[in-house]
């Protein structure tokens, strides 16, 4: 079966610039081994596996790292974004177009803003709010990276 990817320059105007992007926009077929193949041919820092949803949403997502599957990254929910509404022409319009997408950490919002003459920028819900973990002791923390504990 064929596949077809976009390359995309995210957090950037200029070509080759920014942070870089995979996206299969059909993924559907693949499975966790060959996505996960594909991530490390490309060796981005991500890429975003595009398939239709599952709870009725705009899209179920799922992004990989070369290391592995991540439940959740705004880079690659800015550039799928773009890239999807690059590629239905639907950005030549002054407005905004909010989708949701169905990932692993929950369902991302995402807002594409187009103003005539403007560049394209995205706002990102993330799924989940902050939350911290434990505290780590500084003698830790110093003895870790070889300075001492009031540099920490």
């Amino acid at each position: 079966m064929k596949y077809r990817y976009y390359i995309c320059d995210v957090f950037t105007e200029t070509r080759f610039g920014g942070n870089p992007l995979a996206v299969l926009p059909k993924a559907d077929g693949l499975s966790d081994h060959q996505m996960q193949q594909i991530t490390r041919e490309f060796n981005f820092s991500e890429t975003a596996f595009v398939f239709p949803a599952k709870a009725g949403h705009t899209r179920h997502v799922r992004i990989f790292t070369p290391g592995g599957e991540i439940p959740f990254a705004g880079h690659a929910n800015v550039g799928n974004r773009i890239r999807s509404c690059q590629h239905r022409g639907i950005c030549e319009i002054d407005s905004s177009l909010t989708v949701r997408f169905e990932e692993e950490a929950g369902l991302v919002r995402v807002t594409i803003y187009r103003e005539q003459g403007a560049a394209m920028r995205c706002e990102v819900a993330a799924p989940q709010s902050l939350s911290l973990g434990k505290t780590i002791d500084a003698q830790l923390v110093a003895s870790a990276v070889s300075l001492s504990p009031e540099d920490i």
